[in-house]
C-alpha cells in the first residue's frame, strides 16, 4: 500500500505544476477534481463556482464549449486564483511532436498559455512529449500520459502501458504523472532500473459513488476503491457531481463537499492502514 503522504511527497518532484498541485492537495485536503464537461460557457462557469472550494483541480474539455472567447479563459484563471485550484486541459494530444507543439501553443484556445497540466496519448511515440515539452517546460507546466483508460475494453494495456511508464521516465521533468487506474512505479522497470525516489501522480477517471456504469462502455469505482485500494493520488468525476441540472448550484456544492470528503478519507486510512 501506497502510504506517502501528499506533503512528504512535494520535494520529490522539481516541476513547477506537480509540486503546486501536491501543495494545493495538502493546503485544502482535497484529491478531488471535477471534470467539467459542458457545452455552454455559462453553465462552465456556473459549475466551476459552485465546486471551486471543495477541489485541488478543474479538468476541462474547451473545444467542447460552443460559445468559448478568449475571455472565457481569463475568468477561468481568476477563479483558480479565488478557490486555490490547478488547471487540467484534458486534450489527449496525439501526433507528432511538431503538430502538437502548435497545437498546444497556438490556434484557438493556446492551451499552454493557462493549463497548468495537460495530457498525451503515447501512441505516437517519444516525438510526443519532445514536442509538448519544448512548449510547456519553460512555462512550467506538466504531461500526463494516458497509460489506463476506464472504459470497458479499453486497448491501454500490457506493453502500451509499459511503453507510456518508459517515456515518463525519460521525461522526469515534464512528465508527471499518469491518467491511470493503478500505481505506476513498478510497471515495466527491469532488474537494473534504479527506481529509488520515483513519484509519479497517479489521475483517474471513472469514480463515482452512486453508480457502476453510464451505458456508454464508462466503468465507475468509488474513492475508496481507487485512493486505497489502487493507491491512486486524485480521483476524478464530473456527472457525478453536476448531473444535468446545472443551476442546481447548491446541490452541486453538495455533491462536491461529498466527494471531497469520501477521497480524502480515503488517503487518511491509507496512510494509516
Amino acid at each position: 500500500m501506497y502510504k506517502h503522504s501528499y506533503a512528504s511527497r512535494i520535494q520529490n518532484h522539481t516541476n513547477p505544476a506537480a509540486r503546486l498541485l501536491l501543495e494545493i492537495m495538502e493546503r485544502k485536503q482535497s484529491n478531488l477534481a471535477v471534470s467539467v464537461d459542458v457545452t455552454k460557457a455559462q453553465d462552465f462557469l456556473a459549475i466551476i463556482d459552485a465546486v471551486g472550494p471543495y477541489v485541488c483541480m478543474i479538468k476541462t474539455h474547451v473545444d467542447v464549449i460552443e460559445d468559448f472567447e478568449p475571455s472565457l479563459v481569463r475568468t477561468l484563471q481568476a477563479l483558480s486564483a479565488k478557490y486555490d485550484f490547478c488547471i487540467f486541459e484534458d486534450r489527449k494530444f496525439a501526433d507528432i511532436g511538431n503538430t502538437v507543439a502548435l497545437q498546444y501553443a497556438s490556434g484557438v484556445y493556446k492551451i499552454a498559455e493557462w493549463s497548468h497540466l495537460t495530457n498525451a496519448h503515447p501512441v505516437p511515440g517519444p516525438s510526443v512529449v519532445t514536442g509538448l515539452k519544448s512548449v510547456g517546460l519553460q512555462r512550467g507546466r506538466g504531461l500526463l500520459l494516458l497509460a489506463e483508460m476506464s472504459t470497458a475494453g479499453a486497448l491501454t494495456t500490457g506493453s502500451y502501458t509499459e511503453d507510456a511508464v518508459k517515456m515518463a521516465r525519460a521525461n522526469r521533468d515534464f512528465v508527471v504523472g499518469f491518467i491511470a487506474q493503478r500505481r505506476m512505479e513498478s510497471v515495466g522497470a527491469s532488474k537494473t532500473d534504479d527506481t529509488t525516489g520515483e513519484d509519479f501522480l497517479i489521475l483517474t477517471p471513472g469514480v463515482g459513488l452512486d453508480v457502476k456504469g453510464d451505458g456508454m462502455g464508462q466503468q465507475y469505482r468509488t474513492p475508496r476503491e481507487v485512493v486505497v485500494g489502487a493507491g491512486c493520488d486524485v480521483i476524478i468525476v464530473g456527472r457525478g457531481v453536476y448531473g444535468t441540472d446545472y443551476s442546481l448550484t447548491a446541490k452541486i456544492a453538495g455533491q462536491a463537499k461529498r466527494y471531497q470528503d469520501e477521497g480524502w478519507k480515503a488517503y487518511l486510512e491509507r496512510l494509516t492502514a
